[in-house]
């Protein structure tokens, strides 16, 4: 199981990446938050990658992975947090992120996830 931990609010889960993820924990990360959206209902995801100062491409995907899988299962997933660094390194490596969406940070990830409640 991923060593990320997730809260419950407001019928969301929100994850706090704290540290660059192995790839084992990355996937532990996914098996645990499509759980968890099963188990609380949940209707939307926020993973907070604020504190990350790197993001591999195997971590990229499984980002990616998430979000798929858990639209699949009815929830919304949002990346918040992305530091500049990091979206240039994504960019000069063609990491997309595409049909994942991002905010600024966990305050537009929520206003996001509301606005696709209303």
């Amino acid at each position: 199981m991923a060593n990320v931990p997730v809260l419950r609010q407001r019928g969301y889960l929100i994850a706090t990446i704290q540290a660059t993820m192995s790839d084992s924990e990355a996937e532990g990360l996914r098996s645990d938050l499509m759980e968890q959206v099963s188990r609380h209902r949940a209707r939307g995801i926020i993973v907070d990658t604020t504190a990350l100062d790197i993001l591999d491409s195997f971590a990229a995907r499984t980002l990616r992975t998430i979000a798929h899988m858990t639209r699949l299962r009815g929830a919304r997933t949002v990346l918040v947090g992305i530091q500049p660094e990091i979206a240039f390194a994504m960019v000069q490596l063609g990491i997309t992120l595409e049909d994942v969406d991002t905010a600024l940070d966990l305050d537009e990830g929520l206003e996001l996830l509301d606005a696709a409640g209303s």
